[in-house]
């Protein structure tokens, strides 16, 4: 896809980061940083995930690393679903929850009110009034990731860029590094929780 088309179809989703870091749960939540490594390890649990295609290109730059509950669980596994329901692999739901713990922490966000970015929701924090969708299909966590997958779909090469240039891609953030920091703990969740 050429610049233009994909600035054109891309340009619909808005900064929807923005508001998230500057005045949004975000800064609710402590993350804490982890050295990085130029090569990934990811141990998983299960048989039959190819951990060598959750991290192609090792991580870029520093980790950070949050504990979650028992919803951001359910929100990574929901996540995970999607992506296979739309018969894309392992990769892909990586970048898809790497952008969801940097959007939203894994939490499917409503109306922050003041706190929020324009009329950004869900996990993704998509806006309606960029053409994802209704506020109630944004907050559908598999709407929400086949909105998101089928953005990643129609950038030629995703499989084959790093985490945050995918992202970024789709989600045109206005801090399009940050997405890269969440490379880790989404291909230990995808490594943990794909064959379950």
């Amino acid at each position: 896809m050429n610049t233009i088309m994909r600035k054109s179809v891309f340009g619909l989703a808005g900064l929807a980061f923005a508001g998230g870091v500057i005045g949004g749960p975000i800064a609710a939540h402590t993350a804490h940083t982890v050295d990085a490594r130029p090569v990934a390890v990811v141990q998983a649990d299960k048989p039959g995930v190819d951990t060598a295609k959750l991290i192609p290109h090792g991580v870029q730059g520093a980790q950070s690393h949050i504990d979650l509950d028992d919803e951001q669980i359910a929100n990574a596994k929901a996540i995970i679903a999607a992506t296979k329901k739309s018969g894309m692999d392992e990769r892909a739901a990586v970048i898809s929850i790497a952008t969801s713990l940097q959007e939203s922490k894994l939490e499917n966000l409503g109306h922050l009110g003041d706190a929020n970015d324009h009329d950004s929701l869900g996990l993704f924090q998509q806006r309606p009034s960029s053409g994802w969708g209704t506020p109630e299909q944004i907050t559908d966590p598999e709407y929400s990731t086949m909105a998101f997958l089928k953005g990643l779909k129609q950038i030629d090469g995703w499989q084959d860029m790093p985490l945050t240039e995918a992202a970024q891609t789709v989600q045109v953030s206005a801090y399009p590094d940050a997405y890269a920091q969440w490379e880790q703990q989404a291909a230990d969740l995808v490594a943990q929780y794909w064959n379950s």
